[in-house]
Protein backbone atom coordinates (compact mmCIF):
# COMPACT_ATOMS: atom_id res chain seq x y z
CA UNK A 1 0.00 0.00 0.00
CA UNK A 2 2.71 2.43 0.93
CA UNK A 3 4.31 2.37 -2.61
CA UNK A 4 0.93 2.90 -4.42
CA UNK A 5 0.77 5.81 -2.06
CA UNK A 6 4.29 7.22 -2.46
CA UNK A 7 4.12 6.37 -6.56
CA UNK A 8 0.69 8.96 -6.54
CA UNK A 9 1.83 11.41 -4.94
CA UNK A 10 5.51 11.40 -7.71
CA UNK A 11 2.79 11.18 -10.59
CA UNK A 12 1.37 14.23 -8.84
CA UNK A 13 4.88 15.92 -9.08
CA UNK A 14 5.14 15.06 -12.03
CA UNK A 15 1.59 16.13 -13.57
CA UNK A 16 2.14 19.54 -11.69
CA UNK A 17 5.64 19.99 -12.51
CA UNK A 18 4.74 19.67 -16.52
CA UNK A 19 1.86 22.41 -16.20
CA UNK A 20 4.30 24.61 -14.61
CA UNK A 21 6.68 24.39 -17.46
CA UNK A 22 3.91 24.76 -20.32
CA UNK A 23 2.43 27.79 -18.76
CA UNK A 24 6.10 28.92 -19.04
CA UNK A 25 7.01 29.05 -15.17
CA UNK A 26 10.11 28.83 -13.99
CA UNK A 27 12.03 25.76 -12.75
CA UNK A 28 12.54 27.62 -9.34
CA UNK A 29 9.26 27.39 -8.91
CA UNK A 30 9.33 24.10 -7.53
CA UNK A 31 6.98 23.57 -4.82
CA UNK A 32 8.49 20.69 -3.59
CA UNK A 33 12.11 19.51 -0.86
CA UNK A 34 11.86 16.07 -1.27
CA UNK A 35 14.68 15.41 -3.35
CA UNK A 36 12.15 12.23 -5.13
CA UNK A 37 9.16 14.63 -5.82
CA UNK A 38 11.45 17.31 -6.85
CA UNK A 39 13.26 15.27 -9.17
CA UNK A 40 9.54 13.96 -10.48
CA UNK A 41 8.68 17.62 -10.79
CA UNK A 42 11.59 18.81 -12.57
CA UNK A 43 11.18 15.99 -14.82
CA UNK A 44 7.80 16.72 -15.56
CA UNK A 45 8.81 20.59 -15.97
CA UNK A 46 11.68 19.20 -18.79
CA UNK A 47 9.23 17.15 -20.69
CA UNK A 48 6.75 20.30 -21.20
CA UNK A 49 9.42 22.50 -21.95
CA UNK A 50 11.14 20.53 -24.82
CA UNK A 51 7.18 20.08 -25.67
CA UNK A 52 6.35 23.52 -25.94
CA UNK A 53 9.76 23.98 -27.79
CA UNK A 54 9.03 21.26 -30.32
CA UNK A 55 5.41 22.95 -31.10
CA UNK A 56 3.11 20.54 -29.47
CA UNK A 57 2.15 24.25 -27.64
CA UNK A 58 1.65 27.47 -28.63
Amino acid sequence: MMKRQKRDRLERAQKSGYQAGINGRSSENCPYQAVDAKTQWLGGWREAREDVHSGLYK
